[in-house]
């Protein structure tokens, strides 16, 4: 129905249509123009992420700080510029300009804009100096942050400061260096940023409602709007990392007032049903940090942001914010063929969030990808939504090119890299963390073990998984099939590899015992068994698509050696 309705309101526009493949994205013939309303809107509509737009197209950086790789990804994006800053070692992805022939296609027919809607973006090549007054941050919100900004820093932050103008310029944001001690800073960060942005959209819509009151039609300046109202998605892992961005942005928004409606109900689904932490063989400092109050995964909740108050519960429609696990949002989108799937809510996202993206690995990283298949896709029905005050870009189907990315995550993975880099087309660019890793882990190990590393030879990615089965069950197992080797420990970061190794023992009538996740915990301790005085070693194996995780043990430059090393096995010995 709401399709029909977006293809009449196409023809009452009186517009042309053609297909995608013969129309590129349009762009000012001079640099130096400066953007009409009509092209983008003014300062405070940071939802078309337009505002102070630079219209230079190239990053001034010097030659001596450059550092150019093949380019990846999408289309959109060109250059891959290694700068540095106060956050360390920035790569940074430099979109294409957008009347390129780029990679999108689209099989149903578009509103064909004559104008452009935004000039490309810059990317500074040294953090300038931090001034709140920059940040365009609201009048009414600036002192709760200012405040905020002295209680966690107890003076000037300098990872707070940067962050805070990269975000406020748009660009994505991958920051694998989150830790215990930053995490509360990282996200007041972001949380200033998803509610001043809020805010301005609002202000926006007010301000042009009360001009549109006097009149009957509605210029093409008015538009202001998204396809549905949720603007902001923020994936958490838990109920307790809920809670504190929850109270985060109710300081942000109404300091120590805290204005929250619902809160009762929210304190009682939020708190309770944690994990007792054993007295006797403790876990680690970062496990008790990490699995602290409500561990629930499943979660899902929608705030509303008014002038003073933080509402919760509120309807995905009629929600400013959506704070929600990937467990959560997956069982609301459903499968292909389920009845009561929904998804619409995912149309007009413009800041997508991720903090502590690695538990998501762990937890399953496809519920993520699920989520991301499902944003920016037309609305099945039109939610109440005004035509006539959406935006152009968001009617031609261009909204995945003005979200940005927030990720943060305490470890650089590949499968984060990977979605951040092929994912996300936001025309501001991209800034990538990428510091290398000096020493790695392994110079932690106090036990004085032999540790062996076994570089498999594979040629795609994809074969990567076979070629390292092959190599552990044909020349890594049989060294340790002798009956005094019998205290062999295999650990098997994937389930799946789990699985295909343990159906092999099975067949190979080997005598073993194994344990996963859901192995119970009686039956674990009777498996596990200690023995202090055996003769330890540690094998492990990598291919050259493993080099992430392989810098995070042995450092990046030990890594890169190892990698273009004539030898396959490398030992390291503790002192």
């Amino acid at each position: 129905m709401f399709r029909k309705q977006l293809k009449r309101k196409q023809l009452n526009l009186n517009v042309k249509t053609e297909e995608l493949n013969s129309r590129k994205f349009r762009k000012r013939k001079q640099p130096s123009e400066k953007l009409n309303s009509k092209d983008l809107s003014t300062e405070s509509d940071v939802s078309a992420q337009g505002d102070n737009v630079d219209s230079v197209r190239k990053v001034i950086i010097g030659e001596e700080d450059i550092v150019e790789e093949d380019a990846f990804g999408e289309d959109l994006i060109k250059k891959n510029l290694i700068i540095p800053g106060l956050l360390g070692c920035r790569t940074v992805r430099k979109a294409a300009a957008l009347d390129e022939d780029t990679s999108i296609r689209k099989e149903h027919a578009n509103l064909l804009e004559q104008n452009s809607f935004a000039e490309l973006r810059t990317l500074p090549d040294v953090c300038p100096e931090f001034s709140w007054d920059k940040l365009h941050i609201k009048s009414q919100i600036i002192e709760n942050v200012k405040e905020k900004s002295k209680l966690l820093n107890s003076g000037k932050s300098a990872l707070q400061e940067e962050l805070l103008i990269i975000a406020s310029n748009y660009h994505d944001i991958y920051f694998p260096e989150e830790t215990f001690e930053n995490i509360e800073a990282i996200q007041f960060v972001y949380c200033v940023h998803a509610i001043n942005h809020v805010i301005k959209a609002r202000l926006k819509v007010l301000h042009h409602n009360s001009k549109l009151s006097k009149r009957v039609d509605v210029p093409e300046e008015f538009r202001d709007q998204g396809l549905v109202r949720p603007k902001v998605l923020i994936l958490l892992p838990f109920k307790e990392s809920a809670k504190r961005v929850v109270k985060m942005l109710s300081y942000i928004l109404s300091g120590e007032k805290d204005n929250i409606a619902n809160k009762k109900r929210f304190i009682d689904e939020y708190t309770g049903n944690e994990i007792i932490m054993p007295e006797k063989n403790p876990k680690p400092a970062d496990y008790q940090l990490l699995f602290s109050g409500n561990t629930d995964d499943n979660f899902r909740i929608g705030l509303s942001v008014t002038r003073k108050w933080l509402k919760l519960y509120e309807d995905f429609y009629s929600s400013d914010i959506i704070i929600a696990s990937p467990l959560g949002l997956r069982m609301l989108i459903g499968a292909e063929n389920e009845k009561n799937r929904d998804f619409d809510f995912l149309s007009s996202i413009e800041i997508l969030i991720m903090d502590q993206s690695q538990v998501f690995v762990m937890q399953n990283w496809e519920h993520v990808i699920h989520i991301m298949n499902h944003m920016h896709l037309q609305p099945t029905d039109s939610h109440g939504t005004d035509l006539s005050r959406v935006r152009m870009w968001a009617l031609n189907g261009c909204t995945k090119y003005y979200m940005q990315s927030l990720i943060f995550s305490s470890h650089a993975l590949p499968e984060i890299s990977a979605f951040f880099t092929t994912k996300f087309l936001n025309y501001a660019g991209k800034v990538m963390v990428t510091n290398p890793v000096k020493t790695g882990s392994i110079c932690q190990v106090a036990v004085h073990a032999p540790q062996v590393f076994h570089e498999v030879s594979t040629n795609s990615v994809l074969s990567a998984v076979d070629d390292r089965f092959e190599a552990f069950v044909s020349d890594i197992l049989p060294q340790f099939k002798d009956p005094s080797m019998k205290h062999t420990l295999i650990f098997i970061p994937s389930y799946f590899d789990f699985v295909r190794l343990r159906n092999y023992f099975k067949k190979q009538e080997m005598k073993f015992v194994h344990i996963c996740e859901y192995t119970e915990d009686f039956k674990k301790g009777k498996d596990i068994q200690e023995d202090s005085d055996i003769d330890r070693s540690i094998n492990v194996i990598y291919t050259k698509y493993d080099i992430i995780q392989l810098a995070s043990i042995v450092g990046s430059e030990r890594a890169t050696k190892m990698l273009a090393s004539d030898k396959s096995v490398h030992m390291f010995m503790a002192d």
